[in-house]
């Protein structure tokens, strides 16, 4: 019921003039406020904690939803950043909200942290940044509330704004972190919007062969267009597997989600990569105008595709999972993952 409604919500005020008007800088007030009035925020939070006891796997399907919709707000970061602090028995954010994970660097000294946190999503308009550091070698959350500055406005190619900001913040609410690190949580959230938006190239592709014609017939009869098609439906069906395989990992309290979403994050990239090439070729010219709505969608797979570590870095990642278990032990290695 959760995602029926989510689903309509996202497609009823989503709408061109709303993208639009994000992409150009403005903050979506009043589609972030019928999020935040359905509880969206919420839904990774348990419901002894203040959420309403959503299936996590459900709650992340919001992700890809956001995906599917081109939703411009950090739903999905504000997701995580909340289910963090929930686990950690901190207050949860009273809107907007951000995460930095360990791997940003940030400095832990005399009580304070410090540093700068690089393509922060939202990083100029959240009231809650969710910090991620370590302490005795343990992962450790902060919640802060203020404390930092925008060094540098930015975005990605996408036009969502991914902020520099610069923190020099008391830590005065913080605890030990009880969920999953935030880098993965961050890539999962990527998988899953990629998935996403594949779904809807798919459509716009199919919609637009349809309809266009050239020799007196409609592009979508000619063998080699459904082809192209085909292919592409393939990919979506790859992608959303992935999605499936990345909820389901990070679902999971207990465990190493790692292999789970690194896998997922390899084939969801292929996927975004070979599928927005074909939905451009398939449209033509008008795919790359900033005013066909093909053009906010792949644009958006190109940004999430490498953001909280590309295929690259993931490819690494499994490589050396796989060479550290030796020759014994791939194989049982291949079949659990």
């Amino acid at each position: 019921m959760v995602l029926g409604t989510a689903d309509r919500l996202m497609a009823d005020q989503c709408d061109d003039a709303t993208v639009r008007s994000a992409r150009r800088g403005a903050w979506p007030a009043s589609l972030w406020n019928a999020i935040a009035q359905m509880g969206l925020p919420l839904a990774l939070v348990p419901e002894g904690s203040g959420g309403f006891g959503l299936d996590p796997v459900d709650a992340f399907a919001l992700a890809r939803l956001a995906g599917r919709h081109a939703l411009p707000l950090p739903l999905g970061e504000t997701m995580a950043a909340n289910q963090a602090l929930a686990l950690a028995g901190l207050p949860l954010a009273e809107g907007p909200a951000a995460f930095i994970p360990v791997e940003s660097g940030l400095v832990l000294r005399d009580g304070r942290i410090t540093g700068t946190a690089d393509r922060v999503p939202w990083g100029a308009t959240v009231g809650t940044l969710v910090v991620e550091y370590l302490l005795g070698g343990a992962r450790h959350v902060a919640r802060l509330d203020s404390g930092w500055r925008v060094a540098e406005s930015g975005t990605n190619i996408a036009h969502m704004p991914r902020d520099r900001l610069s923190i020099d913040a008391a830590i005065t609410a913080t605890a030990p972190a009880q969920g999953h690190p935030l880098y993965l949580m961050g890539a999962g959230l990527r998988v899953l919007q990629i998935a996403g938006a594949l779904d809807q190239v798919l459509d716009l592709s199919i919609a637009h062969v349809s309809d266009r014609k050239q020799f007196g017939r409609a592009l979508a009869t000619f063998q080699a267009i459904q082809h192209e098609l085909a292919r592409m439906a393939g990919e979506a069906a790859a992608a959303g597997a992935a999605a499936g395989l990345a909820a389901e990992a990070l679902a999971e309290a207990a465990g190493d989600p790692m292999l789970s979403v690194a896998a997922a994050r390899i084939r969801s990239a292929e996927a975004a990569s070979v599928a927005a090439g074909v939905a451009q070729q398939l449209h033509g010219a008008i795919g790359f105008t900033q005013e066909h709505r093909l053009h906010w969608y792949t644009s958006a797979l190109w940004s999430w595709r490498d953001e909280y570590g590309g295929p690259h870095h993931w490819t690494q990642c499994l490589g050396a999972a796989a060479l550290a278990v030796g020759r014994d032990g791939f194989w049982p290695f291949v079949v659990a993952a």
